[in-house]
């Protein structure tokens, strides 16, 4: 029953990291076209009304009651549909082109910084599996993305404050995601439904406050009109499907061994170039099954954990003198 959990959890996980590694790409061609602020504001309200007629639906009017976390669920809810998105596409646009395969690639930085926030705000120092997990499927991510060269730390050096910015995003969605662990009693589509709404509504403020100042051009509808495909495909698979399974994968898991996942994206990312014709090297290979590799290791590890907790400890047994030398009669 428990390997189950986490099969599914893992494969939830799986399912929202490809479907981010597919949406890069996807959000270059828009970006072009509209800039990130009103992207990210209009692909999350869209998100956001689904998600309401989904929860409306499936538990009543009372799943939107606060319960007293409203501070929380804000927060969070900033981190991800905030934080997150406006600032990693905008480090994206800021780049151009590179910036397709540099907000990839800082993906795989989520590991490593839920490690850092839990060992700091716990003061407990991970597993040494995970550390060494982590460390692996870096490694193995960065073959993928830098092809043996080194070419894109020159580039980094030359997108400072954008790729700042897409650190930013990266550890916003790390605090998102961790935070999710404290509403394990709320349903994932109640959870993920309250966050967007709260996250979306400070995005409103944030483009309508731009706008007013001039600093923000706001977006015709045949603007809008000329990225339906894309913003379609943004709201329907990155956004919903990702988000839902994200969330639901999380709790099945934990924030820990579900980011681990995270570094499908970039692969995903170079796969969807593959079949544009881009040719898949020797460096990318090995670097996949590093990934791939990584994961197993730590999931197994974490089963074995799990295991040793929930096996019955024997008491030990404490001979009495008396009934010793009775028997011994």
């Amino acid at each position: 029953m428990l390997s189950k959990k986490i099969i599914l959890g893992s494969i939830l996980c799986l399912i929202a990291s490809m479907s981010w590694g597919a949406m890069f790409p996807v959000a270059h061609i828009a970006l072009q076209k509209i800039d990130p602020f009103y992207f990210s504001f209009i692909r999350y309200l869209t998100v956001a009304i689904i998600l309401s007629v989904m929860l409306w639906l499936k538990e009543g009017r009372s799943a939107f009651r606060l319960e007293g976390r409203g501070k929380s669920l804000l927060l969070f809810g900033i981190m991800a549909f905030t934080v997150y998105n406006m600032a990693v596409f905008l480090g994206q646009h800021l780049m151009g082109e590179p910036g397709t395969i540099a907000a990839s690639i800082m993906e795989v930085l989520m590991p490593m910084i839920s490690i850092l926030i839990v060992w700091i705000t716990t003061k407990k120092a991970p597993k040494k599996y995970m550390i060494s997990s982590v460390a692996i499927a870096l490694i193995g991510a960065l073959l993928v993305i830098t092809n043996g060269e080194l070419t894109f730390f020159t580039m980094a050096g030359q997108h400072l404050i954008p790729l700042l910015l897409v650190f930013t995003g990266v550890v916003g969605w790390v605090i998102y995601s961790m935070g999710g662990e404290r509403f394990k009693d709320w349903s994932t589509l109640r959870y993920s439904t309250l966050t967007c709404l709260l996250g979306s509504a400070v995005n409103l403020v944030i483009v309508t406050l731009a706008s007013s100042f001039q600093v923000l051009p706001v977006p015709t509808w045949d603007t809008i009109f000329s990225i339906k495909y894309e913003m379609t495909f943004m709201v329907l698979l990155p956004g919903l499907v990702a988000l839902l399974s994200w969330n639901a994968g999380i709790k099945m898991i934990s924030s820990l061994n579900g980011i681990l996942f995270i570094n499908f994206v970039p692969i995903t990312t170079f796969v969807i170039m593959a079949f544009q014709g881009y040719q898949i090297s020797s460096f990318e290979i090995v670097g996949t099954l590093f990934i791939i590799f990584a994961l197993l290791r730590n999931n197994m590890n974490q089963r074995k954990e799990l295991r040793g907790n929930h096996t019955p400890k024997m008491k030990p047994v404490v001979h009495d003198p008396k009934v010793d030398f009775i028997k011994a009669q």
